[in-house]
């Protein structure tokens, strides 16, 4: 009904006891309980997603985190900004997914928390070694993270932290395969993340399907890896013939049942959709195939997940951010019921 949005005054509805508690709020002027999600959403502060700005870990089962540098990218900067606009751009974000029926927010306790911060911006080594140091303390700490990047190669230092144990298996949707050695005289660029994973034991590629590749290159080693190393490429146009169905199918016996990473640049995206990111590649998937695909993989044992290279300056209407906050919102879905799974 036309201005009755819920949250708005004493029409809020009553929420179920339980998980939810952990969305109250209390205003310190009145006293007054509210629940911020449930309110007008351009009311309150900007969070990823409109989850609750942590103050600790314990109890936390999924973790919400910004990785604001693009010092990885090869072509043009501006991901260092996108978790600030995919938090603006959260607003859109309710409670339920009323495709799939997913209310995460009442599966989970989900937080906020912040950003990873960085004190030495200039050197790839020491900005991989902060980016591992902090998924490795929050993974030990608990919960699960869902991140904001950030250039892609954000995903190598997080998959040290959550493969240290055990090597992961991974679902990539990407125009690019980002298996490239050094470039430019480092080899921590955003071409070489899953290299980079493959090398340090922490992501099987056997167990690993990048879908969406296309585009022009200078040279052939990143697919000469891929293939090499028994990583599953499903080029674009292999995925117009399979159909999201055959696809998702396709992905879901590459991972099987083991621990699973999803990491979604936002390129794989055609850029009539996803202008604003640093390496745009036309003939990409639409908006609708992506969220398609990500639904399509319910009931994977996922672990951690990252949506990355939203680059904000390269797209003042904000569209980019916004597909980056909904896939960032699809993702948590999943990531929400394999975490209640496993309770």
């Amino acid at each position: 009904m036309a201005g009755s949005e819920p949250g708005s005054g004493s029409s809020r509805p009553a929420r179920e006891a339980g998980v939810n508690d952990f969305y109250d709020a209390v205003s310190p002027v009145t006293g007054e309980v509210y629940k911020p999600l449930d309110d007008l959403r351009f009311m309150g502060g900007t969070t990823l997603l409109r989850a609750p700005l942590a103050t600790t870990l314990e109890s936390l089962d999924i973790a919400l985190v910004g990785v604001p540098t693009d010092h990885g990218v090869t072509f043009q900067p501006g991901a260092r900004h996108g978790p600030r606009e995919i938090r603006n751009r959260s607003n859109v974000v309710r409670r339920i997914n009323v495709v799939t029926g997913i209310d995460p927010f009442s599966l989970c306790r989900i937080a906020d928390v912040g950003d990873v911060r960085f004190d030495s911006i200039y050197h790839l080594d020491e900005v991989v070694a902060r980016i591992e140091a902090h998924f490795t303390r929050l993974h030990a700490a608990g919960p699960v993270p869902l991140s904001a990047g950030g250039d892609h190669s954000i995903t190598y230092p997080i998959m040290k932290a959550l493969g240290a144990g055990r090597p992961l298996g991974m679902v990539q949707i990407d125009a690019h395969l980002d298996t490239w050695d050094a470039i430019g005289g480092s080899k921590y660029h955003h071409g070489a993340p899953f290299r980079r994973a493959v090398e340090a034991g922490v992501l099987d590629p056997e167990r690993s399907i990048q879908i969406g590749i296309r585009g022009y290159q200078n040279f052939l080693d990143g697919f000469e890896f891929s293939m090499e190393h028994g990583m599953r490429v499903v080029k674009i146009d292999e995925f117009r013939r399979l159909g999201v169905e055959g696809v998702v199918e396709e992905a879901r016996r590459v991972v099987g049942d083991g621990p699973t990473y999803i990491t979604f640049d936002v390129d794989g995206i055609d850029p009539a959709f996803t202008p604003g990111t640093g390496t745009p590649e036309i003939g990409g998937l639409t908006t609708r195939e992506a969220i398609a695909l990500l639904h399509g993989l319910r009931g994977l044992n996922l672990v951690g997940a990252d949506v990355v290279e939203v680059a904000p300056p390269l797209d003042p209407s904000g569209g980019t951010a916004l597909v980056g906050a909904s896939l960032m919102y699809e993702i948590l879905c999943l990531l929400a019921e394999a975490v209640a799974s496993r309770r």
